[in-house]
This record gives C-alpha cells, structure tokens and sequence, in this order.
C-alpha cells in the first residue's frame, strides 16, 4: 500500500502454478467481515492481529489498518457476520519491486486461488502485463472480493 492509505490493486484468477511454492515466503491468513458497506474485517496473519475499514471502489480505494492484541481480535471475531476465509498467501517477486500476492484458500473456499498486485501508481497498474500463469482479470468484478466471497461464497462458474 503506497504512503497516503491508498491501496492500488489488481486481481486475478489462478488456474494452475507453474513453480515450486516452497521457495517463497508464505503467510497463513484467517478472516472475517463485520461489515461490508463501509468494509470492516478483521484479520490473524500468522501472529499479527489486524482491523482494517476499506473505502469504496475497486482498483484503488482508501484503505486504514489497525494493530489489534489477540484478545481484541477474539472479542471482535463475535461480531463478525461473513464465514471466515481461511488461505495461505504466497509472496512471488515480479519483475520490478512487484509482488504477487497468490492465495490458495481452504474451507468452504478450497481449492480457489487468486493473485493480487500492489502498485505504487494507478498508472503503473493500467500500464501492468500480467505473467503468464496469471488468469482471466478479477479486479473489476465485485463478486471475487474477499468479503463477496466471505458472505456468498464462489460465484456459480467457480464452484
């Protein structure tokens, strides 16, 4: 995320992996939705707690995150009202000072996977050529947001 809490992203479907994930850094990541109108998750990355409230749109918006200790985490976890998403994530350098952010999901969601890009600059993630192993674009289609996914599951042509 760039320095004014503006998170410029791109999403993608994974269909396969071309590369052994052993050799990159993984994360394991739970989370839930207390609220999707202004989004408000919470989120147990590895053993950091954190609250994030995103603003509206898509491929960039506002995005404001909030340390939490793990008994704040656990006493807001009974508010949440989404099924909690539960996935590795997967940090793959790309060309450039890009990382691929590739979540493979367990749960109600296993066996989906997609792949996130942070940029610097909206121009840099129109300008973007996504590698090969990157699929159909997500980005624009709401359905595929972790809280659409969190409270509705995989659209019907995933699943």
């Amino acid at each position: 995320m760039n320095n004014n809490n503006t998170e410029i992203e791109r999403k993608f479907l994974v269909e396969s992996i071309p590369f052994d994930l052993d050799a990159f850094k993984c994360h394991t990541i739970e989370q839930g939705y207390i609220s999707t109108d202004p989004t408000i998750r919470i989120r147990k990355k590895d053993n950091e707690y954190i609250l994030t409230v995103k603003g509206a749109g898509l491929i960039e918006r506002k995005e404001y995150e909030l340390d939490l200790t793990k008994e704040q985490f656990e006493k807001l976890l009974k508010k949440v009202e989404s099924s909690i998403i539960k996935k590795k994530r997967y940090l793959i350098p790309l060309s450039g000072e890009l990382t691929a952010e590739l979540d493979i999901y367990d749960g109600y969601l296993s066996g989906f996977m997609n792949v996130e890009v942070e940029f610097p600059s909206l121009k840099e993630a129109l300008l973007f050529e996504p590698p090969a192993w990157f699929s159909r674009e997500l980005t624009e289609d709401k359905r595929y947001t972790n809280g659409s996914l969190a409270y509705n599951g995989l659209p019907k042509e995933e699943k």
